[in-house]
């Protein structure tokens, strides 16, 4: 069973003028968190449709948001499979099983 991610938890550096800056715990591997919550690269699965989610490093923003806004009738959750965006479909489908999760893709 997939771990559920409770909230926006958030890490505090301290940057070179004393000013704090905070930064969005990342998902780990198996934590299921809305889509405006993923703050790292990886393969995610689509929990409403099974669909592979790919987000390379490049999509996500210095802020650790994700690039990207999808609205919808139901919420909107991923189950993070791997920190690899590139993952063969092959494995990223074993993932997805081994973590019990619906595969469409």
């Amino acid at each position: 069973m997939a771990e559920v991610y409770g909230g926006q938890e958030a890490a505090a550096a301290i940057g070179a003028e004393g000013t704090v800056i905070k930064r969005r715990s990342y998902p780990r591997t198996g934590a299921t968190v809305p889509l405006d919550g993923i703050g790292s690269a990886g393969a995610y699965v689509c929990n409403w449709s099974g669909h592979l989610l790919r987000v390379p490093p490049t999509s996500v923003k210095v802020a650790g948001r994700l690039d990207l806004n999808i609205v919808g009738g139901e919420p909107l959750t991923v189950t993070k499979i791997s920190d690899d965006p590139d993952l063969p479909l092959s494995q990223a489908r074993g993932l997805a099983w081994c973590f019990g999760l619906s595969v469409g893709f």
